[in-house]
Protein backbone atom coordinates (compact mmCIF):
# COMPACT_ATOMS: atom_id res chain seq x y z
CA UNK A 1 0.00 0.00 0.00
CA UNK A 2 3.09 2.18 0.39
CA UNK A 3 3.66 2.07 -3.43
CA UNK A 4 0.42 2.90 -4.26
CA UNK A 5 0.56 6.97 -3.07
CA UNK A 6 3.78 7.78 -5.30
CA UNK A 7 2.48 5.90 -8.10
CA UNK A 8 -1.18 7.49 -7.68
CA UNK A 9 0.42 10.79 -8.03
CA UNK A 10 2.91 10.15 -10.80
CA UNK A 11 -0.45 9.09 -12.97
CA UNK A 12 -2.18 12.43 -11.55
CA UNK A 13 1.06 14.41 -13.00
CA UNK A 14 1.26 12.61 -16.49
CA UNK A 15 -2.53 13.43 -17.17
CA UNK A 16 -2.02 16.70 -15.87
CA UNK A 17 0.75 16.67 -18.71
CA UNK A 18 -0.75 15.06 -21.33
CA UNK A 19 -2.34 18.07 -22.56
CA UNK A 20 1.13 20.02 -23.20
CA UNK A 21 2.72 17.34 -24.56
CA UNK A 22 0.14 16.31 -27.41
CA UNK A 23 0.47 19.81 -28.55
CA UNK A 24 4.25 20.28 -28.32
CA UNK A 25 5.18 19.96 -32.33
CA UNK A 26 8.60 18.33 -33.75
CA UNK A 27 10.03 18.94 -36.82
CA UNK A 28 13.53 19.34 -38.09
CA UNK A 29 13.92 22.44 -39.63
CA UNK A 30 11.45 25.49 -42.20
CA UNK A 31 11.55 25.71 -45.09
CA UNK A 32 11.26 30.15 -45.92
CA UNK A 33 9.73 30.16 -49.41
CA UNK A 34 9.83 33.48 -51.46
CA UNK A 35 8.67 34.11 -54.56
CA UNK A 36 8.60 36.17 -57.54
CA UNK A 37 5.32 37.95 -58.33
CA UNK A 38 6.20 38.44 -61.59
CA UNK A 39 5.96 34.86 -62.09
CA UNK A 40 2.91 34.16 -59.78
CA UNK A 41 1.15 36.82 -62.33
CA UNK A 42 2.47 35.89 -65.48
CA UNK A 43 0.45 32.49 -65.99
CA UNK A 44 -3.18 31.81 -67.59
CA UNK A 45 -4.33 31.93 -64.12
CA UNK A 46 -3.29 35.37 -64.39
CA UNK A 47 -3.11 37.23 -60.84
CA UNK A 48 -5.20 40.31 -58.76
CA UNK A 49 -3.58 43.27 -57.00
CA UNK A 50 -4.24 42.86 -53.21
CA UNK A 51 -6.99 46.13 -52.38
CA UNK A 52 -3.96 47.49 -50.88
CA UNK A 53 -2.47 48.13 -54.27
CA UNK A 54 -0.02 46.85 -56.76
CA UNK A 55 3.36 44.96 -54.61
CA UNK A 56 7.08 46.32 -54.82
CA UNK A 57 8.87 44.42 -57.73
CA UNK A 58 10.51 42.32 -55.01
CA UNK A 59 10.28 38.77 -54.03
CA UNK A 60 7.62 38.35 -51.51
CA UNK A 61 7.20 35.88 -48.82
CA UNK A 62 4.65 33.08 -49.48
CA UNK A 63 5.34 30.92 -46.08
CA UNK A 64 7.93 30.11 -43.53
CA UNK A 65 7.27 25.95 -43.29
CA UNK A 66 8.10 23.13 -40.72
CA UNK A 67 9.44 20.36 -42.60
CA UNK A 68 11.07 16.77 -41.61
CA UNK A 69 13.93 15.83 -42.73
CA UNK A 70 13.24 13.01 -44.49
CA UNK A 71 10.65 15.80 -46.90
CA UNK A 72 7.50 15.34 -45.62
CA UNK A 73 5.86 18.15 -43.17
CA UNK A 74 3.56 18.34 -40.16
CA UNK A 75 -0.11 20.73 -41.07
CA UNK A 76 -2.49 21.98 -39.31
CA UNK A 77 -1.24 20.90 -35.99
CA UNK A 78 -3.51 23.24 -33.25
CA UNK A 79 -7.08 23.73 -34.30
CA UNK A 80 -7.34 25.46 -30.84
CA UNK A 81 -4.82 28.25 -32.16
CA UNK A 82 -6.59 29.79 -34.67
CA UNK A 83 -5.08 32.95 -36.64
CA UNK A 84 -6.09 36.20 -35.12
CA UNK A 85 -5.22 39.71 -36.55
CA UNK A 86 -4.96 41.65 -33.19
CA UNK A 87 -1.98 39.62 -32.57
CA UNK A 88 -0.03 41.01 -35.44
CA UNK A 89 -1.68 44.62 -35.61
CA UNK A 90 2.14 46.46 -35.23
CA UNK A 91 2.77 43.98 -38.32
CA UNK A 92 0.33 44.67 -40.84
CA UNK A 93 1.88 47.29 -42.46
CA UNK A 94 4.90 45.29 -43.45
CA UNK A 95 3.16 42.33 -43.98
CA UNK A 96 1.40 43.97 -46.75
CA UNK A 97 4.39 45.02 -48.34
CA UNK A 98 6.44 42.06 -48.04
CA UNK A 99 3.57 39.08 -47.22
CA UNK A 100 1.00 40.21 -49.98
CA UNK A 101 -1.72 38.30 -51.53
CA UNK A 102 -1.66 38.24 -55.39
CA UNK A 103 -4.62 35.67 -55.02
CA UNK A 104 -8.16 36.32 -57.14
CA UNK A 105 -10.18 38.04 -55.93
CA UNK A 106 -8.48 40.73 -54.63
CA UNK A 107 -8.07 41.35 -50.50
CA UNK A 108 -6.28 42.40 -47.89
CA UNK A 109 -3.82 39.55 -47.68
CA UNK A 110 -6.11 38.00 -43.66
CA UNK A 111 -7.37 35.20 -45.83
CA UNK A 112 -3.68 34.37 -47.13
CA UNK A 113 -2.36 34.71 -43.82
CA UNK A 114 -4.66 32.97 -42.05
CA UNK A 115 -3.99 29.89 -43.92
CA UNK A 116 -0.59 30.12 -43.16
CA UNK A 117 -0.45 30.53 -39.63
CA UNK A 118 -3.17 27.88 -39.78
CA UNK A 119 -1.52 25.26 -41.39
CA UNK A 120 2.11 25.59 -41.01
CA UNK A 121 2.47 28.24 -38.22
CA UNK A 122 0.38 26.05 -35.88
CA UNK A 123 3.16 23.65 -36.16
CA UNK A 124 5.75 25.95 -35.13
CA UNK A 125 4.48 27.04 -31.70
CA UNK A 126 6.94 24.76 -29.92
CA UNK A 127 9.40 27.85 -30.90
CA UNK A 128 7.13 30.47 -31.83
CA UNK A 129 4.08 32.05 -31.00
CA UNK A 130 1.67 33.90 -33.32
CA UNK A 131 3.02 37.36 -33.63
CA UNK A 132 7.04 35.79 -33.53
CA UNK A 133 6.03 33.41 -36.40
CA UNK A 134 5.18 36.45 -38.73
CA UNK A 135 7.79 38.62 -37.48
CA UNK A 136 10.35 35.86 -38.06
CA UNK A 137 9.64 35.32 -41.46
CA UNK A 138 9.51 39.03 -42.29
CA UNK A 139 12.98 39.41 -40.29
CA UNK A 140 14.37 36.51 -42.43
CA UNK A 141 13.18 37.85 -45.62
CA UNK A 142 14.89 41.42 -45.03
CA UNK A 143 18.07 39.66 -43.79
CA UNK A 144 18.08 37.59 -47.27
CA UNK A 145 18.04 40.62 -49.59
CA UNK A 146 17.47 37.63 -52.22
CA UNK A 147 16.42 40.42 -55.09
CA UNK A 148 19.67 42.23 -54.38
CA UNK A 149 21.95 39.06 -54.28
CA UNK A 150 20.36 38.60 -58.05
CA UNK A 151 21.10 41.46 -58.87
CA UNK A 152 24.38 41.93 -57.40
CA UNK A 153 24.80 38.70 -59.90
CA UNK A 154 23.79 40.26 -63.32
CA UNK A 155 20.74 38.70 -62.74
CA UNK A 156 17.81 41.08 -63.47
CA UNK A 157 14.15 40.61 -63.44
CA UNK A 158 14.03 41.96 -67.34
CA UNK A 159 12.48 39.17 -68.67
CA UNK A 160 15.43 37.73 -69.45
CA UNK A 161 16.80 33.93 -69.79
CA UNK A 162 19.58 33.05 -67.23
CA UNK A 163 21.03 29.09 -66.51
CA UNK A 164 19.49 27.76 -63.71
CA UNK A 165 22.88 26.99 -62.07
CA UNK A 166 24.01 30.84 -61.80
CA UNK A 167 21.00 31.76 -60.07
CA UNK A 168 21.07 28.68 -57.68
CA UNK A 169 25.47 29.65 -57.67
CA UNK A 170 24.84 33.18 -57.23
CA UNK A 171 22.70 32.82 -53.87
CA UNK A 172 24.73 30.00 -52.88
CA UNK A 173 28.01 32.46 -53.07
CA UNK A 174 25.75 35.37 -51.39
CA UNK A 175 24.79 33.11 -48.68
CA UNK A 176 26.81 30.11 -48.06
CA UNK A 177 23.79 27.64 -48.53
CA UNK A 178 22.10 25.73 -51.24
CA UNK A 179 18.78 27.00 -52.25
CA UNK A 180 16.06 25.23 -53.94
CA UNK A 181 14.58 26.78 -57.30
CA UNK A 182 10.69 26.50 -57.80
CA UNK A 183 9.57 27.39 -61.22
CA UNK A 184 5.83 27.28 -63.45
CA UNK A 185 5.29 28.35 -66.79
CA UNK A 186 3.66 31.51 -68.37
CA UNK A 187 1.09 31.37 -71.14
CA UNK A 188 3.46 30.86 -73.88
CA UNK A 189 4.93 27.61 -71.40
CA UNK A 190 8.35 29.14 -71.05
CA UNK A 191 9.72 27.92 -67.88
CA UNK A 192 10.00 30.89 -65.43
CA UNK A 193 11.86 31.56 -61.82
CA UNK A 194 8.76 31.57 -59.51
CA UNK A 195 9.87 30.49 -55.95
CA UNK A 196 12.78 30.46 -53.85
CA UNK A 197 13.23 27.33 -51.01
CA UNK A 198 16.10 28.18 -48.43
CA UNK A 199 16.02 26.77 -44.67
CA UNK A 200 16.68 28.33 -41.10
CA UNK A 201 17.20 26.26 -38.32
CA UNK A 202 14.34 24.52 -36.28
CA UNK A 203 15.08 27.31 -33.47
CA UNK A 204 14.21 29.72 -36.65
CA UNK A 205 17.04 31.55 -35.87
CA UNK A 206 19.29 31.42 -38.75
CA UNK A 207 19.93 30.23 -42.48
CA UNK A 208 21.03 26.63 -42.67
CA UNK A 209 22.06 24.19 -45.44
CA UNK A 210 19.08 21.95 -46.75
CA UNK A 211 18.84 18.91 -44.79
CA UNK A 212 16.08 17.91 -47.78
CA UNK A 213 15.25 20.28 -51.07
CA UNK A 214 12.14 20.08 -52.28
CA UNK A 215 11.97 18.30 -55.60
CA UNK A 216 10.71 21.12 -58.21
CA UNK A 217 11.61 20.59 -62.53
CA UNK A 218 13.11 23.60 -64.12
CA UNK A 219 14.69 24.36 -67.56
CA UNK A 220 18.27 24.30 -67.54
CA UNK A 221 17.43 28.32 -68.53
CA UNK A 222 14.66 29.79 -67.24
CA UNK A 223 13.04 33.38 -67.63
CA UNK A 224 12.65 35.88 -65.02
CA UNK A 225 9.95 37.75 -65.89
CA UNK A 226 9.62 41.64 -65.06
CA UNK A 227 7.03 42.76 -62.68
Amino acid sequence: MKNCVPFFLFLVSVLALSPVLSTAQDFDFFYLVLQWPGAYCDTRRSCCYPTTGKPAADFSIHGLWPNYNDGSYPSNCDPDSPFDASKIKDLIGRMQAEWPTLACPSGDGLTFWEHEWEKHGTCSESVLDQHHYFQTALDLKDKLNLLGILRDAGIEPDGGYYSLSSISGAIKAATGFTPGIECNVDEARNSQLYQVYLCVDSSASGFIECPNLPRRKCSSRIEFPAF
